[in-house]
């Protein structure tokens, strides 16, 4: 990566989230000075105390829609500020698409204005409910623009659109990230997805809730192997969209159970009505990220998993689930 500094700045707008905070620490282990933002709408300071105090690392609180000033240099500007769970955009569905549209105009103004690098964190839903599978970057996808889910997968089309505007007009050099299911420590022990819901109810012992006939498949990526994958990407010379995810694809009835046997929980399924405009497959196709990156996923699913849990169970041990 080009950079202006001996010891490169980066800002991290969504820092304080389950991606961004790890994505924090990985920047700093590769010698970058790191500049989160956060509202902390869905973030958590917890996901960086143990940054606080470190002389490379800044946090301030800060909503991205609104005017970002920064004194002194930036090298590369990260930008994950979003709600990313259903339950968090259900819940925050304007705020979802104000951070999508005016939170990605101001952080891309930054970059413009300090001549830095510009990468989006963009989704895999993008792709609506796909007509083809698995996904590659060329699928335009199948989205529906007015149902409950189009709050987010329109607010990260748009963002994609501004962020090559952006290119094109202004010359701003920008890398967009289609980021599929990503799972791991500091996710949010209610925040509606599959992984931390089901290791949750098989700790405790409750019934384990899947959607639908459970048929659904999603592809699932360890964080560390993601944020490897992000780097590598903020590093290329490419300015088209990129997805980052593991193209390990399991049903979600067969994820449900592997957490179970791996967490040692007598839990049952149970089954509820699958929410509007759920994608029934979900799949990454990662050969350009294998070509232009040389990158591919390296954690076992068991070995994810496993760590994971040991997250969440230390968190009910605690009383925080």
């Amino acid at each position: 990566m080009t950079q202006k500094n001996p010891q490169p700045v980066a800002v991290v707008t969504g820092g304080a989230g389950f991606l961004g905070s790890h994505l924090c620490d990985y920047l700093l282990a590769q010698g970058h000075q790191v500049i989160c933002l956060d509202n902390l709408i869905t973030g958590n300071l917890a996901n960086i105390e143990h940054l606080a105090g470190k002389p490379n690392f800044k946090f301030i609180k800060h909503d991205v829609t609104e005017f970002i000033y920064l004194p002194g240099a930036v090298d590369v500007i990260f930008h994950f500020a979003s709600p990313a769970s259903p339950i968090d955009y259900l819940e925050l569905p304007i705020q979802t698409l104000k951070v999508g549209a005016l939170g990605t105009h101001k952080a891309l103004g930054l970059a413009r204005a300090k001549k830095a690098r510009f990468l989006l964190a963009s989704t895999s839903e993008v792709y609506g409910d796909p007509l083809v599978h698995p996904q590659p970057e060329t699928y335009w996808g199948n989205v529906n623009p007015i149902g409950p889910r189009g709050v987010y997968d329109e607010a990260k089309r748009f963002a994609e659109a501004m962020t090559m505007a952006y290119h094109r007009v202004h010359g701003v050099d920008t890398k967009i990230v289609r980021i599929f299911n990503t799972y791991g420590p500091r996710m949010r022990p209610n925040d509606g997805r599959v992984v931390p819901a089901f290791i949750a109810q098989a700790l405790k012992g409750e019934p384990m809730t899947v959607f639908g006939d459970g048929k659904q498949t999603r592809s699932f990526c360890y964080v560390s192997d993601l944020i490897e994958g992000i780097y590598r990407l903020a590093k290329s010379e490419g300015h088209d969209p990129v997805n980052i995810g593991n193209p390990r694809e399991m049903s979600v009835v067969e994820f449900a159970e592997k957490i179970r046997d791996l967490c040692g929980s007598q839990s049952t399924i149970v089954h509820k009505p699958l929410p509007v405009d759920d994608p029934k497959i979900r799949q990454p196709n990662i050969s350009k990220a294998r070509s232009l990156l040389n990158w591919e996923p390296k954690m076992d699913l068991e070995k994810g998993l496993t760590l994971t849990i040991e997250y969440f169970r230390a968190l009910i041990d605690k009383g925080h689930v």
